[in-house]
């Protein structure tokens, strides 16, 4: 399975919408995200590993769904989630990436981030003006941004995902591959269901006008940044319910292959088992 959905440089991404969709994918999901709990109840008694799991994708992908239907059996306390917007003040006072350290996952558990690092050099490529907000050095005019530049993030994101890795934090990348066309559909079921009027945006619109670059840019950062360490999954992403089965099998095949076991208690603590269960029971 892990094959098939990961990141093929020689491929397109409309390509990965062509898999077939998963026969029974609700009852699937059910027992992954048992599985999913499991392992992450023994993670946080191991206490070596964190998990570190980007979800990137067009507007109306499924990101948010994903999360609540993928994380419903783990507990509430091992598992976070981040949504990056739009930097604000305090975070163009600083380094790109400086935000995303400090919502890194603490050891046996699991962090999220919706939409991830890899807006740096997604929606500032497709809107280089953006860039000026962050004063770096070097760059006067949009003029100065080259594809260099994006070229040079990428390499510090993979230098940043492998200090990650070698210190214990296993970093999971999946892309919701969204079609045009689903897309329109998404968005025309938000514009005529009155509950979901709310989400709509005409920024979705502009940004939807885009879309060719968009696919270009994600193209082009998955085959640089998909790497043995951290390699990017493409998940086929029209249909919902397979996608979230998908994703949560792919994390729970990654995952069982770490040695997460549970504490083995000393021979003193197991000797001394007896005398507490007798020491409960008289009080």
């Amino acid at each position: 399975m892990l094959d098939q959905y990961k990141f093929d440089p020689s491929k397109r991404l409309k390509d990965y919408n062509s898999l077939e969709l998963i026969d029974d994918a609700k009852d699937l999901l059910k027992k992954e995200r048992k599985s999913l709990a499991k392992l992450q109840d023994v993670m946080y008694a191991h206490d070596k590993y964190g998990v570190l799991m980007g979800i990137q994708g067009m507007d109306t992908c499924g990101k948010d769904s994903l999360v609540r239907e993928m994380f419903k059996k783990v507990n509430v306390n091992g598992v976070k989630v981040h949504s990056f917007k739009v930097p604000n003040e305090l975070e163009l006072e600083h380094d790109y990436l400086w935000r995303h350290y400090l919502a890194l996952p603490r050891r046996g558990t699991i962090n999220v981030f919706n939409r991830t690092h890899y807006e740096n050099v997604l929606v500032t490529r497709v809107h280089p003006e953006y860039i000026m907000n962050e004063r770096i050095p070097e760059i006067n005019s949009v003029e100065d941004i080259t594809d260099d530049f994006y070229y040079t993030r990428m390499k510090q994101i993979n230098q940043f995902e492998k200090f990650l890795v070698d210190n214990g934090t296993i970093v999971l990348k999946f892309f919701l591959n969204l079609s045009k066309d689903e897309q329109k559909n998404r968005l025309l079921r938000r514009l005529n269901k009155p509950d979901k009027n709310w989400k709509f945006s005409a920024g979705d619109l502009k940004e939807r006008k885009l879309w060719d670059k968009y696919q270009f840019c994600y193209e082009d950062m998955m085959k640089r940044t998909s790497t043995d360490h951290a390699p990017w999954y493409v998940i086929p992403a029209d249909d919902k319910d397979s996608a979230r089965y998908l994703v949560t099998k792919i994390t729970n095949t990654v995952l069982s292959a770490y040695d997460f076991e549970y504490p083995t208690l000393s021979q003193k603590e197991l000797d001394n088992l007896d005398s507490y269960r007798k020491e409960l029971n008289e009080g």
